[in-house]
């Protein structure tokens, strides 16, 4: 009986397993366009794998590797259906920021490798650590705003990266600015290879061109043709153009990466913002194509299914990865139906390796840069930013920060300063929030923002007062601040009424505030009333006995109730204010 139990308990498991559960609802009408959406696939696949290996600073077969493995990984423990995982622009600078210090200047490449795999390994146990911890909401911690300035910053740092690989020569530079130094003394004095550049620049307009007037056909495929062709026409490789040269044949080695104790923070740093990025992408792409097929997105077991494919891209010599946009709609376009898209084009991927490695030898490095830089140009998004300069300048400000924090302090910095900037932001709103004085406008029901109706009615002697956030320890001065400013108004009013709503929290230090407020005004003849405070934040009030200070009648369910009590107690009539638009309005902010 125990073994029959385990046995089933064993299936039970095994069928929670996202690939197993797409393989037994497999339909048999979906087999030819997953394959054929796998071959279309790895067309986009091969280059952009070997492009962005180079982006992270590895040899470019590593890239090759990383996209077999990291794809059969997600077929496995995925749950999304068609979401296409693999080395990534946004990646590739942060995984090169991090492994490149620690290989130093003409390092071994097999370090590099092995520091990258420890990296993803590394990303690998952040993801399925927050799956199992349901931390899904963290990628909620970059705002849009600072989002949108960090891919400005990375688009701008890959593009001025890539440049000397595309004009044909090199640079030695350790920031952005000394790049561009390097990059523009390199030109003057007459480092730029004719041919490189002629390849390079062509790949970049040819790639824009197509994607802009003909959508369905693969540009970078396309592009890397003519590149190949033009190299052996023109004998590219006599004319001081970089080719890529023949890859190692065969299935990528099983290999446990080793490196140094010391190496293990600094990598550990890296794997954290990486796994944040990752996270955020996969989160916002999952969404977007969710939408259009109805299914229901799950961040944690995004997080598990990104976990499985860095963990297994870790050991065979592969680097961190996330989802791309790019290719998850190409596979859409093309048909897929289920992860054997993905499957498809990692065996596909193998048979080249096994069958011809030398099929992409004569590819120019300068065609490899044009992929990237204009991947690169895909992250950076003016039209947002120009509607946030537009619409709400303080926003603006946060993108320009995150840009400038990823411009001139580097990749990996720019993503804490984007972090840190997203979640001072929230502190800031809820610091200075929005408060404002209320009244009764003609005709409408309820109560009304003074700002927005200057000449809304008042009761003499009453000042309904809405302050637009919990009151916590680093607000609950602004509060005290305002309620002593409304009170000492001329005539002075006798009940400040706190329309209470916005309010989801009062802490202990608010409490004391509280306590001490009601004393002031009262020895002042003013009283300090609530209405719609709602009922758990009522029972903290209680909690912290501040019903002996203030009056427990004091407390109202709505701004109507309130207003009568005011009204039955004094016979007050409502008026126009005298002088525009509110002696009592308080400086509020938006």
């Amino acid at each position: 009986m125990t073994t029959e139990r385990s046995v089933r308990g064993a299936a039970t498991r095994l069928r929670a397993v996202p690939g197993v559960r797409a393989v037994a609802s497999y339909r048999r009408e979906w087999l030819v366009k997953d394959l054929v959406a796998g071959v279309v696939l790895t067309t986009l696949l091969v280059p952009q794998g070997m492009a962005y290996a180079e982006l992270a600073g590895l040899p470019s077969i590593t890239g090759l590797y990383t996209t077999i493995l990291c794809l059969l990984g997600y077929a496995v423990c995925g749950p999304s259906r068609i979401l296409v995982l693999g080395p990534d622009s946004s990646l590739g600078p942060m995984i090169a920021a991090t492994v490149l210090p620690l290989v130093a200047s003409g390092g071994d490449p097999d370090r590099a490798v092995a520091l990258a795999s420890v990296l993803a390994l590394m990303t690998a146990a952040i993801m399925i650590l927050a799956s199992v911890a349901k931390l899904g909401f963290i990628a909620d911690l970059i705002s849009k705003p600072t989002m949108i300035g960090y891919m400005n910053g990375l688009a701008l740092t890959i593009l001025i990266g890539q440049l000397p690989k595309l004009l044909g020569f090199s640079v030695d530079a350790d920031s952005l600015i000394e790049e561009c130094a390097a990059v523009a003394r390199k030109i003057a004095e007459g480092a730029v290879v004719p041919a490189a550049a002629a390849v390079g620049i062509g790949g970049i307009v040819l790639i824009l061109v197509l994607q802009r007037l003909l959508p369905k056909v693969p540009a970078v495929l396309v592009m890397v043709v003519l590149a190949i062709a033009a190299a052996a026409v023109f004998d590219l490789g006599g004319r001081g153009v970089g080719l890529v040269g023949v890859l190692p044949e065969g299935f990528p080695p099983f290999t446990v990466p080793e490196v140094r104790l010391a190496d293990l923070a600094p990598l550990f740093a890296g794997a954290v913002g990486i796994a944040l990025v990752s996270l955020t992408d996969t989160i916002s792409n999952a969404s977007a194509f969710a939408a259009r097929t109805g299914e229901e997105v799950r961040g944690n077991a995004e997080m598990a299914g990104i976990g499985a494919a860095n963990l297994a891209a870790s050991f065979f010599q592969g680097f961190p990865v996330s989802t791309s946009g790019s290719r998850t709609a190409v596979a859409e376009r093309a048909g897929a139906r289920t992860q054997l898209t993905g499957v498809t084009g990692a065996a596909l991927i193998v048979l080249m390796l096994l069958l011809v490695p030398g099929l992409f030898r004569n590819l120019p490095q300068p065609a490899l840069a044009a992929v990237v830089i204009t991947a690169s140009l895909s992250l950076a998004d003016v039209p947002g930013t120009v509607r946030l300069w537009r619409q709400r300048r303080t926003e603006f400000l946060l993108c320009a920060a995150a840009f400038v924090g990823v411009a001139l302090l580097g990749v990996l910095p720019g993503i804490a300063i984007a972090v840190a900037l997203s979640v001072l932001n929230v502190f800031r709103r809820a610091w200075w929030p929005y408060n404002t004085v209320l009244g009764r406008v003609p005709g409408l029901e309820g109560f009304h923002d003074v700002r927005s109706y200057p000449r809304a009615g008042r009761l003499p002697g009453l000042v309904i007062y809405r302050f637009d956030a919990p009151l916590f320890f680093a607000n609950a001065g602004a509060f005290r601040d305002e309620v002593r400013r409304l009170a000492s108004a001329d005539p002075r009013p006798s009940w400040i009424v706190v329309a209470a709503e916005p309010m989801t929290d009062v802490d202990t230090t608010a409490a004391d505030v509280l306590q001490e407020l009601d004393e002031q005004l009262n020895a002042d003849g003013v009283h300090l009333v609530f209405a719609e405070l709602k009922d758990p934040v009522r029972r903290k009030i209680q909690r912290y006995e501040l019903d002996r200070t203030i009056d427990p009648r004091h407390f109202f369910p709505t701004l109507e109730s309130a207003v009568a009590a005011f009204r039955t107690r004094t016979g007050a009539e409502w008026t126009a204010p005298p002088d525009g638009p509110g002696e009592h309005a308080p400086g509020g902010r938006p």
